[in-house]
């Protein structure tokens, strides 16, 4: 029924936006000093590079006649949506009637299909040539996403925003004209945040990855929203300076969007999470056009409320993140070491009485058996790995006799709760090794099952009811005959499933969909969270009323409404349907 991977146009393949890479894209702050560092450049890509191809370019094509037929969205019926292969192959060959392909709004809110064609009109008036596009190829790559399983759906224009004052004019132009507008960075999000079901404007933020500002002496730095914070870090290290920025997301994650999901990464359960003390301040456009900053660049503040965090986890819907103030953290020295466990309760368990001893990890992940089997065989690690249920540690401490203290201390909690022996990187390129395998999980696991795609979904609970929560996601994985490697951040609670499922097998997708659903329910009943760190966006709205109560909801409500009274921004996205 649908074309194989190979005869898919080229274009199509350069647009692959979740195929982890080295960030290619440097901080024109310091780009006359630095180099870019190509994909192919990295060993640790080179073996799996093809399988991600693959695989992730088959999930594009595949996933959304599963979500049309099985309503997972419903998108407004003015918006483009793309049920088939048949619609996207039609949309990159770019039809000679590429109005037949542009979305337009008719929910009546919004403005109608002529007012916007008068907007992007307007639009191309205000910008240079190549900051506004309906190209069809530009289109499609903003309003579909191989990270995620929702119901795609296509902007009618496409702005390349170039600086805070450009976001400006745009939400001034949307908000007089009542246009659904929905910002992009990295495009790396997981739960449907940058589909667009109301078509409208895609405000990209791309372009906009300066380095405005570094104080090292202040240990912060002020940077654009399109930054990833690979980049940065690595700017940071060329640049000889003892400090990096800690939250490490998904790879090519940029800060708008980190700020947005309220992101956090491998190294929560030493420096928190995005909603810490991490951003000082942002620079924020708002629905109507104004721009404001949250606060001054001090680390403390009692001035009033704190507007920061209130952006952080909106999602795009009360306005659009253009600048943030970033804190840097010391690089201490770390060792990298793995230890098996003879099951994932006991390895949780000695995570949890670790944590509870005060031992200072900057990393402690879990990647069960399954997991281990993948990395083992795809990971490209040359060191020896446990083929148990198996706990990451980075250990960090401020000098090695501090660091061979702590080492003690979780060699003696492994022994008792079943652990082996640790096992330590030798130099520095195991220990990168190891972590790179560690953070390329995800696409391991997909090379277990030939001609399979992944699922992936996070939740998080209180430590302490973590084992209860893997023993019970397991059982229902044998039970329903699902493979699903099981890999998480469990020093704070956080877990992942890595659904794995063929995509050409009938009845496949809702197997594993139904799988993360009940996944979702049980940590919600063992006072937990829908979501640990990939967001809310469309597929986990509906979660909201059972997790946070109406009245909390209520409240959103009012802010939303508040900030946003004509309802443009990123709609159809966090809120439930009020």
């Amino acid at each position: 029924m649908f074309r194989s991977p190979s005869s898919l146009p080229l274009r199509l393949l350069r647009n692959a936006r979740s195929i982890p890479k080295p960030s290619t894209v440097r901080s024109n702050f310091y780009s006359s000093s630095s180099s870019s560092t190509s994909a192919s450049s990295s060993p640790s890509l080179r073996s799996y590079g093809t399988t991600i191809l693959i695989s992730s370019t088959t999930a594009v094509v595949l996933t959304q006649l599963w979500n049309y037929r099985n309503n997972m969205v419903q998108c407004d019926d003015g918006a483009q949506t793309i049920h088939t292969a048949s619609d996207r192959e039609q949309a990159y060959v770019t039809p000679d009637d590429s109005k037949s392909i542009i979305p337009s709004s008719k929910d009546p809110k919004y403005a109608t299909k002529e007012v916007v064609e008068k907007v992007v009109g307007l639009l191309k008036g205000k910008f240079n040539d190549d900051q506004v596009t309906t190209n069809p190829d530009e289109l499609l790559s903003h309003g579909v996403s191989a990270n995620t399983y929702h119901a795609a759906a296509i902007p009618n224009v496409v702005v390349y925003a170039e600086s805070t004052e450009d976001v400006s004019k745009v939400m001034k132009l949307a908000n007089e004209y009542r246009v659904p507008v929905t910002p992009f960075s990295g495009g790396t999000s997981l739960e449907g945040h940058i589909t667009c079901p109301y078509g409208g404007i895609c405000v990209d933020l791309s372009r906009m990855n300066n380095i405005v500002e570094l104080h090292e002496e202040d240990a912060d730095a002020v940077v654009q929203a399109g930054c990833q914070w690979e980049a940065i870090n690595e700017e940071l290290k060329e640049r000889g300076l003892n400090m990096f920025f800690p939250l490490d997301p998904g790879p090519s994650a940029c800060i708008g969007g980190m700020m947005a999901t309220g992101c956090s990464g491998t190294n929560a359960v030493r420096y928190g999470t995005a909603k810490g003390e991490w951003f000082l301040n942002a620079t924020v456009v708002l629905p109507n056009g104004e721009i404001i900053k949250t606060r001054q660049r001090s680390r403390k503040s009692s001035a009033g409320y704190d507007l920061t965090k209130l952006f952080i986890g909106a999602e795009g819907t009360l306005g659009i993140v253009t600048e943030a103030t970033i804190r840097l953290a010391p690089v201490l020295p770390t060792r990298v070491a793995v230890c098996g466990f003879p099951g994932v309760e006991e390895a949780v368990q000695a995570v949890g009485e670790v944590i509870n001893r005060g031992v200072p990890m900057q990393c402690v992940e879990l990647c069960d058996t399954l997991m281990m089997e993948a990395i083992g065989k795809f990971g490209n690690v040359s060191m020896p790995l446990p083929s148990l249920d198996t706990i990451f540690f980075k250990f960090q401490g401020s000098n090695a006799e501090s660091i061979e203290s702590n080492i003690k201390i979780v060699s003696e909690i492994s022994q008792k709760y079943g652990g082996q022996d640790l096992v330590f990187a030798k130099n520095d390129k195991e220990s990168d090794e190891l972590w790179q395998a560690r953070k390329s999980a995800h696409w391991s696991a997909m090379a277990l099952v030939e001609g399979s795609t992944c699922y992936s979904t996070d939740v998080c609970v209180p430590v302490s009811n973590l084992p209860k929560l893997v023993k019970q996601t397991k059982q229902d994985l044998k039970e329903n005959g699902i493979v699903g490697p099981l890999l998480g951040h469990v020093g704070d609670g956080n877990f992942h499933c890595a659904l794995i499922f063929k995509a050409d097998v009938p009845g496949e997708f809702e197997k594993v969909d139904a799988a993360a659903h009940r996944m979702v329910k049980r940590a919600i009943e063992l006072q937990g969270t829908c979501t640990g760190e990939h967001g809310v966006g469309i597929g986990k709205r509906e979660y909201l009323p059972l997790e946070l109560g109406e009245g909390t909801l209520g409240v959103m409500k009012q802010l939303k409404d508040t900030l946003d009274p004509k309802g443009i921004m990123n709609p159809g996205k966090l809120y439930p349907d009020w």
